[in-house]
């Protein structure tokens, strides 16, 4: 790491990330173009390690880029006195969704359960048993439903 700046290949090392990766989050506009050596070489400040961390992190907590950078906009302009904008409202948003996304897993993972203890080794067969727990029945209906309306 040089006094001026860290160089592309650097940076991307330093916060665990790759080349496309930096020039992506660049074009997005969630890091700022960095100034050039007189080589024309990319140096970004120390700070974007941290930033770069900050938006993998986020993206790990199930945040989209778009959130991601709705985020750091909203924490650059936190003397507006938006609140609601924030992290506080936008990770109350996340959890309800990520519960959400829960209750449907907990649903497959029983679900499944109940088709390997049933024994359905066949999705045709299985389709057309009564003893079926899948729900073809019941997506059948849905999709009838669809079409009527």
């Amino acid at each position: 790491m040089s006094g001026s700046g860290l160089r592309s290949g650097q940076l991307a090392d330093a916060a665990g990330v790759n080349l496309q990766t930096l020039r992506y989050y660049e074009r997005r506009g969630l890091l700022t173009a960095p100034l050039r050596s007189p080589g024309g070489h990319r140096l970004y400040p120390a700070d974007a390690v941290t930033l770069l961390r900050i938006i993998k992190t986020a993206q790990r907590l199930g945040f989209t880029l778009d959130e991601v950078a709705d985020l750091l906009d909203a924490g650059r302009h936190r003397h507006r006195g938006r609140s609601d904008t924030g992290l506080q409202v936008r990770a109350r948003e996340k959890l309800v969704e990520v519960e959400q996304k829960l209750a449907n897993l907990t649903v497959i993972r029983d679900t499944l359960r109940a088709a390997i203890s049933a024994g359905c080794d066949d999705l045709v067969a299985c389709a057309g048993s009564s003893c079926c727990p899948l729900p073809f029945a019941e997506l059948a209906e849905r999709n009838d439903r669809a079409d009527t309306c």
